[in-house]
């Protein structure tokens, strides 16, 4: 009886335990900072309708891992959590907190949908449910589409710009409509064939930038949707639209028509809403529209500039209480099924920051307005004028040494603004549809009567609307600043493409540029979602052959393809996975891999490249003389064609493709054998082609050499730096594998010497010459010798930036050991004349950070591990004292290095040097 009674006791014991336990297990703080596929929060008009779900673990003592996750999806916000009716993942046990596959109900256009998870911690005690967030998709299909493309034959105006290329002047449409009842929800989708900006009722609906951005327009239009509830009225209602040709209908190039989409631009408008009493309204673009091209924009192009005449403002030329009996019926385009229309599939264009002038300069009758700060955008203009005076605004990213304007490096882009003013006094204004490259801005035709002040311009910094992802720092002022112009350098080139110059006649998404430099954004920035745009394009852009243009989107259309340009195609997603670990950026581009190492076999023989066509670009002191650079073509092609091929093996494995990764990693070995035995001999020295920096830096860096020839071609590339004096003589292929390379051979310090260097060719020349971007030339300019005679010669051009992955990785030590930072490798190399580095990066886990610092011979190391990873942590030299705790294991200390293995968390370390 005792013996039963103390059963029964145990039993009501372990009970009223597990009971007390449950209680307090539902207590762990939530999950936040939710998002969906490429880390969208909250999206409206979202293109996604097989998203993916990803969420961070919160930092808590309590919170180390996640050991299992469940996520409900519903239709509306009062399903959730208990009764999600388009999914409920149930209780998933796995540690997966990023990239989860939506698995539930189909989802359709217009859908809005709301989601929510919970967690359970690694002592499975389980979160509270998370917040609800949302996402709304947009238009989905050519079908949900009822509107019409609409706009006038501005083609036939006839008006002739710079390079005899037709200009379509800027167009002014407008639709009145009445509404009986008041409006519940309101959803504009619209999009162009050119750039547009809109307003409903006087109010401009959005502060985008030249939407809806620039894709391949012959295969695919971006669309943007906006909430305009707010701005809908009961009774009458009036939406207008101002429509530029952008991209689409502008000369792009440095040639006389070397892209300029004959069609006039157009614009298409769907308006749907939904009323308070349920019924449904639409209101589209159609022959219903009136339009007119005589508004105060009176030309605006990419390249040259906006013109602008305050007579011809229209006062509330967008509200209901304006006559457009006077303007002429638009003509209307219904819509074909070779061009889709998608929602747009990353942020658009903002104005990000502005920036004050910091000094004026007088010359010559014009004032020049110093912003201190090479940028892209457009500047906010508060200038005093006459009536009828017209103010030029001109555009420089440097002065000449006497004082003058440098525009050569614009080449045939005018970059000229005009402003006409109807009345006396103080314009205040902003270029609408366009944008240039400078730091310098000088005004002429203002009211000379009044002094310049600095508040006349400010400098209004425009780029693809995302966030900072990560930050570096160190004791060097001028490791510093190459920091910043390596930001700076992504900022102005991030204009809704990767484009390699923000300033001349060019700005085009150059693919060679965006594959060294890559990598060192997705440190930067929140750009994950801007890349996976891109590559959308890429592959949109490949020819049926496989071969990837020179340019995305392909604006120059003569089938010229280059080897380490095309190679973004492979480079750039499995770099993502890297950084990301989602595994759909290699689903999504994995065929266009496949036909892309299928052209290098076709332009190969015996598998030896004979694909041309840029080299190592711009290399210095070239032997040749050619911006080519002395690196043999088929060098370099046959290294990629392995890199590539290599790549694709690697991807098809992730996938779980065994078949293929045995094709691809069976063709990378056979294609390193060749290059092997045709370009190096026993001792790893070069033979049948120039012996060059680059040309051991790729067989390294790809692993193309058998073991035997590897320390030969090691010891081979220092005797060729050290030929330079210890100085690179890499161009835009070889810089970015430079340290790479340097770094996986042991050679830091020499790393460290290049990095330093402060003599022509070298990252820290550039800056003694009073740089604030990354130039497209190690010696764009010096003050000594002026100008780089050269007229191809950006001042901000981002190519050379990629050294900013090393900085990230290996001075502050943040790398991925495992993809998307699942494992943490913290490896810093603190070496003169650094006495302190620190960087910090948002992780799709959370923040990593690693800041070391160096004091009177003691090495203080502080990280941060987010949850639900683990971190390697190699400290230089033996620690102080360390224990081994469930947080911190050692894993090796018989080197001079110590290992550590360490858990989440806030940690700080110290060793004797």
């Amino acid at each position: 009886m005792n013996l039963k009674l103390s059963f029964y006791t145990l039993i009501f014991v372990v009970a009223l335990c597990t009971s007390i336990s449950c209680k307090e297990k539902t207590t762990i703080e939530k999950a936040n900072d939710l998002t969906v596929s490429e880390g969208f929060k909250n999206p409206l008009g979202f293109y996604d309708s097989s998203p993916s779900f990803s969420w961070k673990l919160p930092v808590a003592e309590d919170v180390k891992h996640q050991s299992a996750y469940h996520i409900v999806v519903a239709s509306s916000e009062d399903l959730l959590p208990d009764n999600a009716d388009l999914w409920d993942s149930g209780k998933q046990m796995t540690d997966q907190s990023i990239w989860v596959k939506y698995e539930g109900k189909p989802l359709e256009s217009r859908q809005k949908v709301y989601w929510q998870v919970k967690y359970w911690n690694q002592d499975e005690d389980a979160s509270v449910w998370s917040a609800i967030n949302h996402f709304e998709l947009g238009l989905l299909n050519n079908s949900d589409w009822k509107a019409q493309w609409v706009g006038l034959d501005t083609k036939a105006e006839g008006i002739l710009g710079s390079q005899e290329n037709i200009i379509h002047r800027p167009q002014y449409l407008r639709k009145g409509f009445e509404l009986s009842g008041d409006v519940a929800s309101a959803r504009l989708y619209i999009t162009a064939k050119g750039v547009f900006d809109v307003a409903i009722n006087g109010q401009d609906v959005s502060d985008d930038v030249m939407p809806p951005g620039y894709t391949p327009y012959k295969e695919r239009i971006e669309t943007i949707t906006y909430d305009v509830t707010s701005v809908i009225e009961s009774g009458q209602n009036t939406i207008g639209v101002e429509l530029a040709s952008g991209w689409h209908s502008s000369r792009l190039g440095w040639k006389k028509a070397l892209w300029v989409d004959t069609e006039t631009p157009k614009v298409l408008c769907q308006l749907e809403l939904t009323m308070k009493d349920g019924t449904k309204e639409i209101i589209v673009s159609d022959d219903s529209w009136k339009g007119t091209t005589n508004g105060p924009i009176r030309l605006s192009e990419i390249y040259d500039g906006e013109t602008y005449d305050a007579n011809l403002e229209m006062e509330g030329w967008t509200t209901n209480n304006f006559s457009d009996k006077d303007w002429s019926s638009v003509n209307s385009f219904p819509i074909t099924n070779n061009i889709r229309l998608e929602p747009k599939r990353h942020t658009t264009v903002k104005s990000k920051i502005e920036l004050a002038t910091q000094e004026i300069i007088q010359k010559d009758g014009t004032v020049i307005f110093d912003l201190k700060q090479n940028m892209v955008g457009v500047p906010l203009l508060k200038v005093p004028m006459k009536k009828g005076e017209t103010l030029k605004v001109r555009f420089a990213e440097m002065l000449s040494p006497d004082g003058t304007f440098y525009t050569k490096n614009y080449r045939s882009a005018l970059s000229t603004n005009y402003y006409t003013a109807s009345k006396d006094g103080v314009i205040d204004w902003m270029p609408k549809f366009t944008f240039h490259g400078f730091r310098y801005i000088e005004l002429s035709g203002f009211d000379t009567t009044i002094e310049p002040t600095k508040d006349w311009v400010t400098g209004m910094v425009q780029y693809s609307d995302f966030d900072e992802n990560g930050t570096f720092t160190s004791s060097h002022e001028k490791l510093n600043q190459l920091q910043s112009n390596i930001v700076w350098g992504m900022r102005g080139n991030f204009f809704d493409i990767p484009t390699d110059c923000p300033q001349r006649d060019e700005r085009m998404g150059w693919t060679g540029d965006a594959q060294v430099f890559g990598p060192t954004s997705m440190f930067n920035a929140d750009v994950y979602k801007f890349w996976a745009s891109w590559l959308q394009s890429v592959r949109e852009s490949q020819f049926e052959n496989g071969a990837i243009p020179w340019v995305v989107p392909d604006v120059l259309f003569d089938g010229k393809v280059s080897a380490g340009w095309g190679d973004v195609c492979t480079i750039i997603p499995y770099k993502i996975y890297q950084r990301t670990g989602d595994v759909k950026i290699l689903e999504d581009n994995f065929e266009m891999m496949k036909a892309w190492v299928a052209y290098h076999q076709e332009s190969s023989e015996n598998l030896i490249s004979k694909m041309g066509f840029f080299a190592d670009w711009l290399q210095p002191y070239p032997e040749n003389g050619d911006n080519k650079g002395d690196t043999k073509l088929n060098v370099i092609g046959t290294a990629f064609f392995a890199q590539s091929a290599h790549i694709t093996a690697k991807t098809a494995k992730i996938l779980g493709n065994n078949d293929d990764y045995n094709t691809y990693y069976k063709l990378y070995k056979s294609v390193s054998e060749q290059f092997s035995n045709q370009f190096f001999n026993t001792d790893g020295t070069i033979k049948n082609a120039t012996e060059t920096q680059t040309s051991y830096l790729l067989a390294l860096a790809f692993k193309l050499l058998p073991e035997e020839k590897h320390e030969g071609a090691k010891q081979n590339l220092l005797k060729k730096i050290a030929e330079a004096d210890n100085h690179l003589r890499t161009g835009f292929l070889g810089t970015p594998l430079l340290s790479q390379v340097l770094d996986e051979t042991g050679e830091i310090d020499l790393m460290y010497k290049l990095l330093f260097n402060e003599t022509y060719p070298s990252w820290f020349y550039s800056i003694n010459q009073g740089a604030s971007t990354i130039w497209e030339r190690w010696n764009s300019y010096s003050k000594a010798e002026g100008f780089n005679p050269q007229n191809m010669n950006s001042l901000n051009h981002y190519a050379y930036g990629a050294i900013g992955e090393w900085m990230y990785e290996r001075i502050a030590g943040i790398a991925p050991l495992e993809a998307g930072y699942k494992v943490i490798r913290i490896a810093p190399e603190p070496k003169s004349p650094l006495t302190s580095a620190s960087a910090e990066l948002n992780t799709p886990y959370g923040k990593v950070a690693s800041s070391w610092e160096i004091n009177e011979g003691t090495f203080t190391l502080n990280v941060t591990i987010p949850p639900n990873t683990t971190a390697k942590v190699i400290l230089p030299e033996t620690l102080e004292s360390i224990e081994d705790t469930n947080d911190i294991k050692t894993i090796s200390s018989e080197t001079d290095d110590t290992e550590l293995l360490v858990q989440p968390g806030t940690y700080t370390f110290k060793s004797k040097l």
